[in-house]
């Protein structure tokens, strides 16, 4: 540390100090070394002597890797360090800026984008006052001709200028009272831009040029530019599609055209600022007109997308659905309001419903239906927004449309052949899950439009299914529509409908052949239990089925859950069952047919049914159900606890010579250990070296959940006792130690043992930091399995992972090792919470992903500001539905609020429900 303090004290930042680095950097293999030069890199950007060598490194003699780290050093300097250029030599600056973005027309492309760069920010810091047509002057300076660059060059360098401009504004550090102005600078300037990219969109340029000139149009529209000023652009992007080359960024420029937010604004500004009537009805015509016409538009590429669903060509059909489903979801009240054009917009809709029901499985054959189901949300709120008469009249049009609705999600829910779904990886068999539960929540909140027809509906279809003898049903097409049931009475009152009755009589005709089968009929009773509970009657009909499924390993969460819920809900109406469902309970309990979690479940299932019976009853069945339990322990009842189990430990010792590869006998011998040490606390502390020994042995064997459960209780109670530290500590670096070798080769089925194990490090942090300066603790793996464990779909694991990261957030600076993990892989970190705002996790998890954000801010505010600004550049990050402007506001808004955590949980919120296309819907407004 010496040796670098001075070493920093005479730092000389010389052209060939900084070639040297560089080369460190790039090509020496010791990490140590490359991390050194990375520091000292950083050093140099931001210092005065960046001036000098960065001009020196873009000679067209050097590599282009030490260009391109000049090109950034002048990007740095000129965008932080703005207030210390004196005035006079802007002009000079941006000469030389423009000289060198002709001289590398040719040259590196990515030294040319950051030139670029760097040139778009002085222009940012000295418009409109300094230089009042910036964008104007950069077009006249490229198309004055050159004889030492040729025109393509030249258009392709004016085009990438144009490009960053924007970019650059959206995250550059202009103070806050500059930003509007410039911002509207910007707008007006389009009018410099517009024609030129319409001229090359509309010649027979070629291909780059012309793919160049909609990436520019994608980055201008986001500057809040009127949509009817993007017409004839659009018109091209439109004609880009059929050419296959340009058919993606045409897809994106038209996203960002149409999604963005100046769009939907822009009649509202216009009436705002209008002074007659006739001047809004002007305003509005132009935004509706404008609108009315892209709908043919869009209209006309379905030969298109048939043709592209019929050839399996997934990236067309994917590019084509998203822009149907932009302007639809971002523009369908306006649309819906004109009401002369119905049938024009009600065309649009067939549109998304056929990409909802696009032919294949998700996510294996197709991945764009999911597209589309924040449409239906927005669609529906809409329609119900309006006054009772005009809801009548479009309820007329549109709930049939949502009954078809509901067919094309029943059959996208439908699972596909045994053979077919087994060749699956477990990847995607989970995005389909998650993708059923989406389809779930479509079902219910499609259900408060149509209501008990709905039910009849479903119920019709379900008894034509079950019924028809002449052609046999597939299970996967009674699954589906069971499912569709399950959802809706798994969140709405539907004690009212006269259908349940019936589909009550037909559960038990269904002949269940299949796991996934006879989950959804467990889950189906399970979310009638409420309604069971007033017609008892009909228990008798679906209770057998239940009990039977408990003997069955595979329906283990299923079929437990829903005892339980019959139980809670139905507990007065079952003692004539009540001895059934006692034997068929210790029976399954004694063969050990289920785990630790799903036997408790069991045994409060339990105790709701006996909490309904006579004393006598109750007695009879509690001893027959614990009788078992309580011989084993009539002997050891005499002897102070401790000194029993010391007795015990030999035994348990002897047991596990025999069964330690055992799961089971594992998890037993962890569950008693965990009960005696919270029960003994302290008095245990004579069993920690046996016990510590014990559970390292059994956790190298066969890593368990449960063993680290206990090692965390260890910790908690005895980790700051220096008398017990050494036999801790050592466990606590071993079971560490077996638990990375299992993230390295892939902990994603073993979600049990990934949360225990953040909570077991959340611990440690919070009660012995110390444990992590031991010196074969790998701090920097830790922190990476972490930042794997918050991307996993669980909820528990997630949480317990988001803990783990509030406790080492503030040990930043009091540990050195953890310090510098943060330093190297906080980006990392803050990129996979932002994916889980973006949408990758449930919205119920964002007060956890918010605390993260939080101890980021208040531990590593610097590097959070310099993260939070990378990580927003990148296109369609954390959500393809955001703007720049939106995207920006966020991450000033976290960085404001360093101390009220409250605010920055609902600062989460509000984002989240954006980035999913929530936001405003009565559906956010209820969850």
């Amino acid at each position: 540390m010496d040796r670098e303090r001075e070493s920093e004290d005479n730092l000389d930042y010389s052209v060939a100090n900084v070639e040297k680095a560089l080369h460190q950097l790039y090509y020496d293999p010791n990490i140590d070394n490359k991390n050194l030069a990375q520091k000292w890199l950083m050093q140099a950007q931001v210092s005065p002597q960046a001036w000098q060598f960065s001009w020196a490194l873009l000679s067209p003699n050097k590599v282009p890797e030490i260009q391109y780290f000049g090109a950034s050093a002048l990007h740095i300097k000129i965008s932080r360090y703005w207030n210390d250029i004196p005035s006079d030599q802007c002009e000079t600056l941006k000469s030389q800026l423009f000289n060198q973005i002709a001289c590398f027309a040719s040259g590196s492309k990515i030294v040319l984008t950051r030139l670029c760069v760097a040139l778009a920010s002085l222009a940012l810091n000295m418009m409109p006052e300094s230089w009042p047509n910036a964008v104007g002057d950069m077009v006249k300076m490229f198309q004055t001709e050159s004889s030492d660059v040729d025109g393509k060059a030249r258009c392709m360098a004016l085009l990438e200028l144009l490009t960053v401009l924007p970019e650059e504004f959206q995250t550059s550090r202009l103070p806050q009272c500059r930003k509007g102005v410039v911002r509207n600078a910007l707008a007006q300037e389009s009018g410099a831009v517009f024609p030129l990219l319409q001229q090359l969109l509309q010649t027979d340029s070629p291909v780059f040029i012309s793919q160049k000139a909609l990436k520019c149009f994608s980055s201008w529209v986001q500057l809040d530019v009127p949509l009817l000023d993007c017409e004839c652009l659009m018109q091209a992007s439109f004609t880009s599609l059929q050419n296959a080359e340009l058919f993606d960024t045409a897809v994106e420029a038209l996203v960002n055209a149409i999604s963005q937010p100046d769009a939907q604004r822009f009649l509202a500004i216009l009436l705002n600022l209008a002074d007659s009537a006739a001047i809004r009805e002007m305003g509005e015509h132009r935004y509706v007109n404008t609108l009315l016409k892209l709908i043919p538009q869009v209209l006309q590429l379905q030969e298109q997308l048939r043709q592209a669903v019929q050839n399996g060509d997934m990236e067309t059909s994917h590019g084509i659905c998203r822009i149907a489903v932009a302007l639809g979801e971002n523009h369908s009240r306006a649309l819906l309001e004109q009401v002369e054009h119905w049938q024009t917009f009600l065309a649009l809709v067939n549109m998304i419903m056929f990409c909802t029901g696009i032919p294949g499985h998700y996510p294996v054959n197709e991945t764009t239906s999911s597209l589309t189901l924040t449409f239906w949300y927005t669609l529906q709120d809409d329609i119900m927004s309006f006054e009772a008469e005009k809801q009548v009249v479009y309820l007329q049009v549109y709930r049939p449309v949502y009954f078809q609705l509901v067919d094309v999600l029943l059959h996208k829910a439908q699972f596909p052949s045994d053979e077919e779904y087994s060749s699956w990886s477990s990847d995607e068999k989970e995005q389909f899950r998650i993708y059923r539960v989406d389809i779930s929540d479509t079902l219910m909140y499609v259900y408060e439009m149509l209501g008990a027809e709905l039910l009849s509906n479903l119920y019709d279809k379900l008894g034509r299914l079950l019924t028809n003898t002449e052609q046999p049903t597939s299970w996967q097409h009674i699954e589906a529509c069971l499912y569709g049931f399950q959802s809706i009475a798994e969140t709405n009152d539907v004690n009212y409908s006269d259908v349940i009755p019936g589909l009550i009589g037909l559960i038990p005709r269904i002949n269940i052949s299949n796991v996934q089968l006879a989950d959804t009929v467990m889950f189906t009773i399970g979310a009638l239990a409420e309604w069971l509970a007033d017609h008892p009657v009909m228990i008798n009909s679906v209770l057998p089925l239940v009990l039977h499924a408990l003997g069955n390993p595979e329906l283990s969460i299923s079929s437990v859950s829903t005892l339980k819920k019959i139980c809670r809900e139905c507990k007065y109406d079952l003692p004539p069952y009540a001895a059934n469902i006692v034997a068929v309970s210790q029976e399954v309990l004694m063969k050990q047919i289920h785990k630790t979690s799903q036997c408790m479940w069991l045994m409060q299932a339990l105790g709701f049914l006996l909490s309904a019976l006579q004393v006598e009853e109750i007695l009879r069945n509690l001893h027959s159900l614990i009788s078992p339990y309580i011989q084993q322990l009539e002997k050891l009842a005499d002897e102070p606890v401790v000194v029993v189990l010391q007795q015990v430990f030999q035994l348990i010792q002897k047991v596990l010579s025999k069964w330690l590869n055992d799961a089971q006998v594992v998890e037993a011998v962890c569950a008693i250990f965990e009960k005696s040490v919270k029960t003994l606390l302290d008095d245990f502390a004579p069993m920690i070296p046996q016990l510590s020994e014990m559970l390292g042995q059994m956790y190298s064997t066969i890593p368990q959940a449960s063993a680290l459960e206990l090692t965390r209780q260890l910790v908690h109670i005895f980790a700051n006792d220096s008398t017990h530290f050494v036999p801790v500590k050592a466990l606590f670096l071993l079971v560490t130690s077996v638990t990375l070798s299992i993230f390295q080769q892939g902990p994603r089925d073993h979600p049990d043992i990934v949360d225990s194990f953040m909570q077991l490090l959340a611990q440690a942090f919070k009660r012995k930091p110390d444990l992590f300066l031991a010196e074969n603790c790998d701090v920097k793996a830790l922190f990476q399995c972490g930042v794997i464990s918050l991307k996993f779909p669980e909820a528990p694991t997630v949480k317990a992972t988001c803990a783990f990261f509030t406790e080492l957030l503030p040990r930043c600076r009091e540990i050195q090792p953890i310090g510098l993990v943060v330093h190297e892989n906080g980006k990392l970190l803050l990129q996979a919470t932002l994916e889980a705002i973006g949408g990758q996790a449930p919205r119920s998890l964002m007060d956890h992903f918010a605390e993260i954000l939080f101890a980021l801010n208040k531990h590593c505010v610097t590097y959070l500001s310099i993260w939070l600004k990378e990580v927003m550049q990148q296109q369609n990050f954390p959500s393809s539905r955001l703007t720049q402007g939106q995207k920006e506001t966020f991450s000033q808004q976290i960085l404001r609020d360093r101390v009220n955590k409250r605010r920055v949980k609902d600062i989460v919120k509000e984002f989240t429900l954006l980035c999913r296309g929530l936001h405003g819907t009565e559906y956010a407004a209820e969850y």
